[in-house]
């Protein structure tokens, strides 16, 4: 059995983890977004700076958690993309320092793959057939899969605008929330009245693409109705729009599962963490005899353990290592797990 780092540097977090044969043995996360709150969202050369001071320690850190050394590392995994080029660039330049300096492979892997993957972490392995339903700041995706490392992942479907997350930070900060958005407006809706204000449902009428989102125009109702309402109570805004994403999520996410004839759907993302989407997916997927798999809230968010999680499975399926000259792709489409 090999012992797998995983490095993720997509966006604002640095992430370390350390996975064998399935199984997290440590893990380790540092934030650089108290840094970003004052200007509203990822400044990308500040999170790039924030990653080349975190690493080391991070990694150390990660390891004792884990209670190994770095010569127990039998291979290193490191997202490649997609995300914010300058950050990619600090983990794959990491990466291949530790992968050198070790003497063990390198595989550079899809940021969304590894989302996959925190979920085989809690939940054992993915079923031959399912759903996946990413749901992060920057994708918002319907994917059939069938196996994360050898068969080409489906896209059934992705975001025509804004994904889910970004609609979030947006009307947080419509409303005057804090950033980031996501937990500010799970937060605030705890204390508001879902059923208050009846916002559109994006792309769910007679003619639109079923399993397509667009939230964009949602994020205009909102403002629309804060302007005309400028005494409204802001937590009932925050539950009623809270409640209109997760109702098209949940309900495009099970059609899916319909018209693929697939029996388990998968949620990963750091919007998965929402406490309504999960909530609401489970009643759906319990009426529809659907098995949900959701990964601890933890697990959610951006982190190192997912990363090595993919490094993992690709390590046991016996996949060569990525050539040593790859570089980070900060846009690309999720197909295969390993990018290079």
């Amino acid at each position: 059995m090999t012992v797998v780092m995983g490095i993720e540097t997509s966006c604002d977090e640095t992430g370390v983890g350390f996975v064998e044969d399935g199984v997290l043995l440590g893990d380790a996360l540092a934030s650089s977004m108290d840094e970003h709150a004052r200007f509203g969202g990822v400044v990308p050369e500040i999170a790039a700076r924030a990653h080349l001071q975190a690493m080391v320690p991070t990694v150390r850190t990660a390891l004792g958690r884990a209670g190994i050394g770095l010569g127990d590392v039998g291979a290193v995994a490191v997202t490649a993309g997609p995300g914010l080029a300058t950050a990619l660039h600090v983990g794959v330049a990491a990466a291949k320092a530790y992968a050198l300096a070790l003497g063990v492979p390198l595989y550079g892997v899809h940021h969304l793959a590894g989302h996959a993957a925190a979920d085989t972490l809690e939940h054992g392995p993915l079923p031959e057939r399912s759903i996946g339903l990413i749901v992060s700041g920057g994708h918002t995706s319907l994917l059939s899969v069938r196996d994360l490392v050898r068969t080409p992942i489906v896209h059934l479907s992705d975001t025509y605008d804004d994904a889910a997350g970004e609609a979030f930070d947006k009307v947080a900060r419509l409303l005057g929330l804090p950033y980031p958005g996501g937990p500010s407006i799970d937060k605030a809706a705890r204390e508001g009245d879902r059923d208050a204000i009846r916002f559109p449902r994006p792309l769910t009428g007679a003619g639109d693409p079923e399993l397509a989102f667009s939230f964009s125009g949602l994020k205009t109702a909102v403002a629309r109705y804060a302007e005309k309402h400028p005494d409204a109570d802001v937590n009932d805004v925050a539950a009623s729009f809270q409640e209109a994403v997760a109702d098209v999520l949940t309900a495009k996410a099970l059609r899916a599962c319909r018209q693929e004839d697939v029996d388990t759907l998968v949620i990963v993302g750091g919007v998965a963490a929402n406490s309504r989407i999960r909530e609401l997916a489970r009643e759906r997927c319990d009426a529809a005899g659907i098995e949900l798999r959701i990964p601890p809230m933890r697990l959610c968010t951006d982190n190192g353990a997912m990363i090595a999680a993919i490094g993992d499975l690709l390590v046991r399926d016996g996949a060569a290592p990525s050539k040593p000259d790859f570089s980070a792709i900060p846009t690309v489409e999720l197909q295969l797990a390993q990018l290079s």
